[in-house]
């Protein structure tokens, strides 16, 4: 028996009847606040579910489900977060610092005024989704950007490598040290990688070619 507690107040949650939480089915439940910080919850299926405020900080969410959930004000800091899918999820104000989401779903996923400071999103699919917040110094090498809402989010200092940013809104964004070799700009154009030899005035050239239409 695994019992679910409150993070801050310890109150039970919720009991349930298994020796571990890993590929448990918790899809539509009521656990607001819950504390499953270092947990492994591998597989485990919350669609649906409302977890605003929950902590999942350090925890292994590798491959779960959190499509269509509530998630806002959760804690993923640390957490291992690979091939989680989180589309149509409500992620504002959570903080997803230096959590390794890599190969994640995030397609029309709500994560605004978020903290993923230092977060790698590697070949993540946020297509479609409202991304303003603040990405310092994250890795989103290779991933798929097209359509999203960037509007004043915070890319200073973030690997934006290889990735797809056709269509995306990117008005009043800050991107200074963005790394953006090979990414595919708003209006289709590819940033061609900085030459060695001249690596300031290639850098500035890439910032020209990024906005041209």
């Amino acid at each position: 028996m695994i019992l679910i507690r409150h993070s801050e107040t310890n109150d039970l949650l919720m009991e349930v009847d298994q020796e571990t939480l890993q590929g448990c089915h918790l899809g539509g439940t009521q656990l607001s606040g819950a504390n499953f910080e270092g947990q492994n919850l591998q597989g485990a299926d919350f669609n649906n579910a409302d977890l605003r405020n929950a902590n999942f900080a350090g925890a292994n969410l590798e491959n779960a489900n959190f499509k269509s959930s509530n998630l806002k004000g959760a804690i993923f800091d640390g957490a291992f977060c690979q091939h989680v899918d989180l589309t149509d999820a409500f992620l504002e104000e959570c903080s997803m610092r230096d959590a390794d989401m890599s190969h994640s779903i995030l397609r029309y996923a709500r994560l605004t005024d978020a903290d993923c400071s230092g977060a790698s999103m590697t070949r993540c699919d946020m297509s479609l989704a409202d991304m303003r917040s603040n990405f310092n110094e994250a890795n989103l090498a290779h991933a798929d950007l097209r359509g999203s809402n960037l509007t004043g989010a915070n890319l200073n200092g973030v690997n934006l490598t290889g990735a797809n940013m056709l269509d995306a809104l990117m008005v009043d964004v800050r991107m200074a040290r963005a790394k953006m070799d090979d990414a595919i700009g708003p209006h289709g154009k590819r940033i061609e990688r900085a030459s060695s030899k001249s690596k300031s005035s290639s850098l500035k050239r890439s910032w020209w070619q990024f906005w041209r239409s």
